[in-house]
């Protein structure tokens, strides 16, 4: 219990600082504006905003972008209850009920409510996840070259299963990310591999290029597909606070549904997306009169809104203290994070503990800055859902480019984010998912790294990795889990986890 205080109290002094504090404000009301206005998304935002962390210290850079990551699933609820579109893929169950709210003249009510039991489910996944800290310090005294790969392999492998359509497809795009990831100066040579005699692809591709393009780019040009329909609510939003009435239909809820989503959002890959609609089944399922959901029942909306945020930020674990990133947004933090030289794994919290105790505690104050800023900023957020989306994207993708030159100042990778854009579009028509292509280039750099690492401490011998107990164990589980996927053939009937919209 020592242990805990001391560790929270060293993370809420670097929260707390001046600029960590303007930074997860700043990312809070991104993330919120970017959830409100449908069809960006925090993948794309994250994407697009990686260049501008390349000038803050590592803690703040993930502080703003943690903030624009649950700032996003806070703004997705206020477009699904108002506006009956999901801002985010979470926020599809909210829709249900919190629409129907909104029509009955309840919208403030179904904001509120929202905003309350995400404030709680926050502040409980962030005890949790400080509880859990400590434990897994531990692990970092075991990890070595060897027990690094083999985790590595694991976490490719959770995101092949868990990934949308065909074990195959999802394999492809692994192995093309991996690929792609070994373009430019070998490691140990300094020979040049798979550049073609391209000067400008000496020093590889850049990760904000590739995720800028293969997210960012490909998602307006996804976007623009589609035909935009929005059921704007008329009525009046009326009153914020829930009255007792309202409070005693829902604080059951709140804290079943905060349980569930803490629970789930420690599985790698299932977390955030399936929360609220375990959240909504269970709900629903013990209601005394079921038929209620669907017409503006308040349980339909607490529940599935405190899942969906517990979740959130309970599947910072994997990626803190094992490097294993459980969706796509997670594979672009682990992409900032290696940007900054750091290594997401166990030994985080050892070498970094400001960075991870610190991200932990601006969660917390993340959550409270949610429920402040927002509530009263509702009546802008309904006059922002009115601007069509055909008028934004021209000023997305020029902030696009202005972001991508002032990294290296290179006219190539405003062409590259074009050429990854198309690419991006491409794969996503043809039924390919771009987010495990981008985990196979994120780790696959580090997984190189430790494969040869490992190799030269054990003289060439490849049964290192057998012989070490805990690399072992990652490996066996990763292939019972292949084998599990492929028997049950489940690459058909999967959930779609490791989805960028």
């Amino acid at each position: 219990m020592g242990d805990l205080i001391s560790n929270l109290s060293l993370g809420f002094s670097v929260a707390l600082g001046l600029q960590n504090l303007g930074l997860a404000f700043l990312g809070c009301l991104v993330g919120t504006l970017i959830g409100v206005l449908p069809g960006v998304g925090a993948v794309a935002t994250i994407a697009m905003l990686l260049p501008i962390t390349f000038g803050l210290d590592p803690v703040g850079a993930l502080i703003m972008l943690a903030g624009i990551y649950y700032g996003a699933q806070y703004g997705g609820s206020t477009t699904a209850i108002l506006v009956n579109i999901p801002g985010e893929g979470t926020s599809v169950v909210t829709a249900l009920d919190g629409h129907q709210m909104a029509r009955q003249g309840r919208a403030g009510v179904a904001l509120g409510i929202a905003a309350i039991g995400s404030f709680f489910a926050g502040t409980v996944a962030t005890l949790v996840i400080a509880a859990l800290g400590a434990p897994l310090t531990r692990l970092a005294l075991v990890f070595g070259p060897a027990e690094y790969f083999s985790l590595m392999v694991m976490g490719l492998v959770f995101a092949m299963v868990l990934a949308r359509g065909s074990l195959l497809m999802a394999a492809a795009m692994i192995l093309l990310g991996v690929l792609l990831s070994t373009v430019g100066l070998d490691l140990e040579t300094g020979e040049e591999r798979m550049t073609f005699g391209l000067p400008f692809l000496a020093d590889g591709i850049d990760f904000a290029v590739l995720a800028m393009g293969i997210f960012g780019i490909a998602e307006i040009m996804r976007n623009l597909d589609h035909t935009e329909h929005r059921d704007v609510v008329r009525q009046a939003i009326g009153r914020l606070l829930p009255n007792k009435d309202d409070f005693r239909q829902s604080y059951k809820p709140i804290l079943r549904g905060t349980l569930i989503g803490a629970i789930l959002g420690l599985l790698p890959g299932n977390g955030a997306v399936l929360g609220p609609f375990a959240s909504y089944t269970l709900e629903k399922k013990i209601a005394k009169n079921p038929k209620r959901f669907g017409l503006g029942a308040i349980e339909g909306v607490a529940g599935p809104e405190s899942a969906n945020n517990a979740g959130a930020q309970t599947s910072f674990i994997p990626l803190l203290t094992l490097g294993i990133p459980p969706n796509a947004v997670m594979a672009l933090m682990v992409g900032a994070m290696t940007i900054h030289g750091i290594i997401p794994g166990p030994q985080v919290m050892t070498k970094n503990p400001n960075l991870f105790w610190g991200m932990i505690a601006s969660m917390w104050v993340g959550n409270l800055m949610l429920l402040i800023i927002n509530l009263p900023l509702i009546g802008l957020w309904v006059r922002l859902l009115k601007v069509p989306y055909r008028l934004m994207f021209p000023a997305i993708v020029m902030f696009c480019c202005i972001g991508i030159y002032s990294i290296n100042s290179l006219p190539t990778d405003v062409m590259f984010i074009g050429f990854f854009g198309l690419a991006g579009y491409v794969l996503i028509k043809l039924g390919f998912e771009p987010a495990p292509l981008l985990l196979g280039f994120v780790l696959g750099k580090l997984m190189e790294e430790n494969l040869r690492r490992a190799l030269i401490i054990s003289r060439g011998n490849m049964m290192t990795f057998l012989e070490h107990p805990v690399s072992a164990g990652l490996l066996v589980v990763a292939l019972l889990l292949l084998v599990l996927a492929l028997l049950l053939a489940i690459s058909k009937g999967r959930e779609e986890v490791f989805v960028e919209d």
